[in-house]
Formats: C-alpha cells, sequence, structure tokens
C-alpha cells in the first residue's frame, strides 16, 4: 500500500514539474512574462542547474526590466562552485540593456578569461556572444579556443560572423580555408556565397571573390579553385568564362565525366544563350566516348537549330536525325532519340503518322515503367495533333493508372483533361481537374486550376457552350502550330462573344499566340486589355507578368517590366507568378538573388 502511494505522489509531482514547464514556456512564447515567470521561478527553485530554465527566468526578468531581479539571481549563481562561464555574458548583457558598457565589458572579459582554463568552453561561449550579436567578443572567444587548443576549428563560426559584419575579404578566405582542408562541402559553402554574390560581374563583393580565387589558383594549381570561378561566372551568367573553367576541369581530372560540361551547356541553353551553349556540346560530341553523352549532345544541338528554323535547316535537320538512326537504330538507351526524332516529324514537319509508327515500334522494346511512360507520353501527345483522341486517351489513362502517385501519371491525368477539352467534353474533363488541383507539381496544379476555371466559368454564363467549343478549337489549332488559325479563331470569340467571361480569356491566349510569330505591339495591345477591363479578373496576374516578361526579354525595357513585377508583388501574392515576379523585380533592381 506504502508503495502504490509513493508511486502515486511520485507521478503527481512529475506531472505538476511537466505541467509548470508547458505553462513557462507557453507564455514566455505569448509574450506574458509576468505569468511566465512566476513558473520559471518555481522550475528555478526546484531544479537551479537547468540551464534552459534560468536562462528562462533571466530573460522574463529582462523583459519586464527587472534588472535588480536578474542581477541579483546571476551574482548568486556565480557565487555557486563552478558556475558555467556563459553567465558572465549574461551578467554582462545584463548591464549593457541598462547601458552601463564599462560594467557589461568587465563580464564579457571574464567569460574570455574562463576560456584559459579550459578552451572547450570556447564554442558555448562563441556561441552566446553571436546570440546577443556581440560579434567581435565571439570571434575573441573563437579564436582564442583555436589558439589554445589546435585541434579545435571554429572557422565556420567565424565565416559567418565575419560576413554578419561586412566583413566580406575574411569570409571568403575563411570559408575558402575550409574547403581547401576539407573541414566544409563546398555545396555548404556556395550556399553561404548565395547571400553575398549576385549576378552583376561589376558588384564588390563579386570582384573581391574573384580576385580572391585567381591568387589561390596562382598560389595552388588545385582543381577545386576552377570549380569555384565556374561557379562565380555561372551565377554572373558568363557561361563562356564558366565554359573555359569546365574545359580546364575535365582536362585535369583523372577519369572525369562530362556530367559538368552537360549542366553547363543546358544552363546556357536554358539561359537563352545559345553560341555558348552550341560551343559547350560540340565540344562534348568530340571528347566523350560514352554514346549516350554523345547523343543527348548532338540531340541538344539539333534543338538549338530547330529554335529558329526555316525550310532549309528543317531539311539539314532530317538528314542529321536519319544519320542518328542509321547509327544508334532503335533501343532501349537511345530511346530519347526515337522520342525526339517523332516530336520533330509531327510539330515541325507536319508528319504525324510516321512518328506514330516509331514510338508503337519503341513500346516493343524492352523498357521499364517510367520509359515506357514517357513513349507513351509522347504518343498521346502527337495523336491528339492528328485528332486521333480516343486512341491518345487509352495511352494517358495507361500511364495515370500505372504511374498514380507519380509526376508522371499526373502529367498523364493532365493531358486526359486537356485531350477531353478539345474534343468538347467538359464535364470529364472538369473531373479530372478537380483531381489535379492538389498535385505535387506546382505547374500541374496551376495549369489543372486555369483550365478548370475556364470551362466553369464559361459554363455557367453560356449553357450552350459556345464560345468555350471556339476557345477549344483556338487551342487545338495552336497545340498544332497552327498559329495563324488559332488567332483568327481567337478573333471571332473577341467580335461575336464581346463582354462575355471568355473574352480575357482569348486575349491572353491570342496574346502569347501573337509574341509567337514576333507581333509584339499587338501582344502587348491585348495583355493591356486584359489589364484595363478585366483588372479585378482571375487573369490580371497573368496579364502583368505576360506584360514584364515582353518589356524584359524583348522590348528592352527594364522600367516598364519592373512596374509589371511590382503589381504583381504588391497585390497579387497568392499568385502562382509571384516567386518569379519578386525574382525578376529584385535582378531589374539589381539586388543580389539567392
Amino acid at each position: 500500500m506504502k508503495s502504490c502511494l509513493c508511486i502515486f505522489l511520485l507521478f503527481l509531482t512529475t506531472s505538476l514539474f511537466a505541467q509548470e514547464d508547458f505553462l513557462a514556456k507557453r507564455y514566455f512564447e505569448d509574450g506574458d512574462y509576468e505569468k511566465a515567470v512566476v513558473f520559471y521561478e518555481k522550475l528555478v527553485e526546484k531544479d537551479p542547474r537547468r540551464t534552459d530554465y534560468t536562462e528562462g527566468l533571466i530573460a522574463c526578468y529582462q523583459q519586464l526590466e527587472r534588472y535588480e531581479d536578474a542581477q541579483k539571481f546571476l551574482l548568486n549563481a556565480l557565487e555557486l562552485g563552478r558556475p558555467y562561464p556563459t553567465l558572465y555574458i549574461e551578467l554582462g548583457y545584463n548591464y549593457t540593456l541598462q547601458d552601463s558598457t564599462g560594467n557589461a565589458n568587465i563580464y564579457y572579459d571574464k567569460a574570455i578569461a574562463k576560456i584559459d582554463e579550459n578552451p572547450n568552453y570556447g564554442y558555448g561561449i562563441g556561441f552566446r556572444f553571436q546570440k546577443y550579436s556581440l560579434l567581435d567578443y565571439a570571434i575573441k572567444a573563437y579564436s582564442r579556443a583555436m589558439e589554445l587548443n589546435s585541434k579545435l576549428d571554429y572557422n565556420y563560426q567565424m565565416a559567418r560572423i565575419y560576413g554578419e559584419q561586412g566583413n566580406i575579404d575574411k569570409m571568403y578566405s575563411s570559408y575558402l580555408t575550409l574547403i581547401r582542408e576539407g573541414k566544409s562541402s563546398m555545396s555548404n559553402v556556395l550556399r553561404n556565397f548565395d547571400d553575398f554574390v549576385s549576378e552583376d560581374a561589376e558588384a564588390e563583393n563579386n570582384i573581391k571573390l574573384k580576385t580572391i580565387l585567381l591568387q589561390n589558383a596562382q598560389k595552388d594549381p588545385d582543381v577545386l579553385w576552377n570549380q569555384l570561378l565556374s561557379w562565380l561566372f555561372v551565377q554572373q551568367k558568363q557561361y563562356s568564362s564558366a565554359f573555359r573553367q569546365e574545359k580546364a576541369i575535365y582536362k585535369r581530372m583523372d577519369g572525369s565525366s562530362m556530367q559538368r560540361l552537360e549542366n553547363l551547356g543546358n544552363l546556357a541553353l536554358d539561359d537563352n544563350d545559345t553560341e555558348v551553349a552550341q560551343s559547350i556540346f560540340e565540344y562534348i560530341i568530340e571528347n566523350t566516348n560514352d554514346e549516350v553523352t554523345k547523343l543527348n549532345a548532338q540531340l541538344n544541338i539539333i534543338d538549338i537549330q530547330l529554335l529558329d528554323a526555316n525550310e532549309k535547316v528543317l531539311n539539314t535537320v532530317q538528314k542529321q536525325y536519319d544519320e542518328l538512326i542509321e547509327i544508334h537504330g532503335y533501343k532501349s538507351q537511345t530511346l530519347q532519340l526515337q522520342i525526339a526524332y517523332a516530336n520533330f516529324l509531327t510539330f515541325k514537319r507536319d508528319s504525324p503518322e510516321p512518328a506514330i509508327e516509331i514510338l508503337k515500334n519503341s513500346l516493343e522494346l524492352p523498357l521499364n515503367a517510367r520509359g515506357t511512360a514517357y513513349v507513351k507520353l509522347t504518343l498521346g501527345d502527337i495523336l491528339v495533333f492528328n485528332k486521333k483522341f480516343n486512341e491518345a486517351l487509352i495511352y494517358f489513362s495507361q500511364i495515370q493508372k500505372k504511374l498514380k502517385n507519380d509526376v508522371l501519371g499526373q502529367n498523364a491525368r493532365y493531358k486526359v483533361a486537356q485531350t477531353s477539352f478539345y474534343k468538347g467534353d467538359f464535364d470529364w474533363a472538369l473531373t479530372q481537374l478537380k483531381v489535379l488541383r492538389g498535385s505535387t507539381s506546382q505547374l500541374i496544379a496551376n495549369d489543372a486550376m486555369q483550365l478548370s476555371l475556364l470551362i466553369s466559368d464559361n459554363s455557367l454564363e453560356d449553357s450552350t457552350q459556345t464560345a468555350l467549343r471556339k476557345y477549344a478549337r483556338a487551342d487545338l489549332l495552336a497545340y498544332q502550330n497552327k498559329t495563324k488559325e488559332a488567332i483568327d479563331e481567337l478573333n471571332g470569340i473577341l467580335l461575336d462573344h464581346k463582354g462575355e467571361k471568355i473574352e480575357d480569356e482569348a486575349l491572353l491566349k491570342q496574346g502569347e499566340l501573337l509574341e509567337g510569330i514576333k507581333d509584339y505591339a499587338a501582344a502587348e495591345l491585348n495583355y493591356r486589355k486584359i489589364i484595363e477591363f478585366y483588372g479585378t479578373g482571375i487573369l490580371a496576374d497573368d496579364a502583368y507578368f505576360q506584360l514584364g516578361e515582353l518589356y524584359r526579354n524583348v522590348l528592352n525595357d527594364p522600367e516598364k517590366a519592373k512596374a509589371q513585377y511590382e503589381k504583381i508583388i504588391y497585390n497579387y501574392q497568392d499568385s502562382y507568378y509571384f516567386p518569379q515576379a519578386r525574382k525578376n523585380f529584385r535582378r531589374l533592381r539589381g539586388d543580389s538573388i539567392n
């Protein structure tokens, strides 16, 4: 009976203690320091060696400006046997809060002196100084600890402090020492450099880093410096300079692959630096012995040729594809060739039938689930182009069922909805789109939302869905690269359905198509009409973003571009375009972009 009573009392005591702990922290987080201090005083009395309780109590006293109570508590704690040195910092900071700098420095110096007794105190003391933004003292603490014990390494902490102090040269040097000595990964250091390096090659921080890297490269012929210089040039979008570094890396590293060069080529291509991208891919072709790597580079060069292709270029590319097919044949290892060739025949040569045959033959190859899905997605796209909607739906549905929770499966479901939309089966399209609103891919989710709203909004207003069917026809024509016919179809909507909900959708789609045929003035007018007449509609942010991109990328009017992005930043924080608009705005303003 006595043992049961003891267990009960122990359980009750533990439960009350845990409750006091919870309430103390909860009140403190809520900013109710009057209530928090009551519980922290009880907790400290019960367990005076718990540092989180003592720190909580001190913080409460300071928030309530009960500095004398904090001072009395800290002095008593320091009189106890072997107090931890951070208590000196707490007492010093208590004086700092009272503007008593002289007294504060006395206790800060006492904390530093404790490192001489035990260098292992260096980290805790340095960290506490950092907590209170006493950065010079933090540097002293870390430096002194390392002087006394060479095995200790606080260079990473010191590098971060130098960055906070604006001592960029020392920061760079400290981080680079860490990489050189193998005490920090390059990726970790580069993440920290991101906060200081911008796209502007003439920015002071960029110049400082480049200078330090070049100086190190002259003293020490380590490939590390080439890698870091390449990274810097990529941040500055100087892909040609990065290419020079990557060639040096490739030549000097035994057994190195072409992966870094492939990545650089793709970056340059994505950033429309096609001249450098082509040079990189040509270099890969000349220097690799790997069949797939060489083929990928050849396909990338074909993509560059097709960016602004005339009939002569198309004929040349046709021959190149024929030669590649003759070399590689049809096999699962070079599936990308069959897919690229099929897309070329369909979307550039308007010859879907041979493309369909190529892909159906490819399905006979020994492929894994994802390889099969890629072929079927491409095949479905080409069947849609050829208006064989039902057959396309079969392939899309097969992928959707096979890879249900995969992004490929979600993409296939979206294509089911899109194909149903082209067919005029709007109800089934909506059914698929509702599922996709929660897609793990933000792009798919956004596209699904846009198409869903297009269908639902224009079905309510027009029960016959006449305008919506016209829009679907125009959208299909655009998909088939029949741009002028699509523009004409949209003109019909704008004339016959003026003032209806479909008008802003037609203006946006037509604006995008007008950009495709380089009628930029007409595209600009369309976007401005959406802003003027549908400024409170769901496509206003689309129009602002498209207009911003037009001014930034084509019309070379950065001030006007900034104005469009600014509208999205301040008025459309929930927009899909918000992150990119903010990034573009900051880039145009000259900010550092992480």
